[in-house]
């Protein structure tokens, strides 16, 4: 399962995206890569993905955050 040459840059992946690749990147470090320099390369994108994949779940809790807060409903009453 090797990643494509053009993998797109991380920062450019939707959520989905992240969390498919680091799906097949585990599955990949888990069965044993070939060399220790895929392995690393491996390792680094994988790490890249799980930042990416926390960003969008940071985002969009803030998001919801926000629109509880907006919402008036959400507010408490008196």
């Amino acid at each position: 399962m090797a990643m494509p040459e053009q993998a797109l840059p991380v920062a450019e992946l939707s959520y989905e995206q992240a969390r498919d690749e680091l799906i097949r990147v585990v599955g990949e470090l888990e069965q044993g890569a070939e060399t220790l320099e895929r392995s690393l390369q491996l390792w680094e994108r994988g790490e890249e993905l799980a930042r990416r994949c926390e960003e969008w779940l940071l985002d969009a809790r803030a998001r919801l955050d926000a629109a509880r807060n907006a919402s008036p409903s959400a507010q408490p009453r008196p």
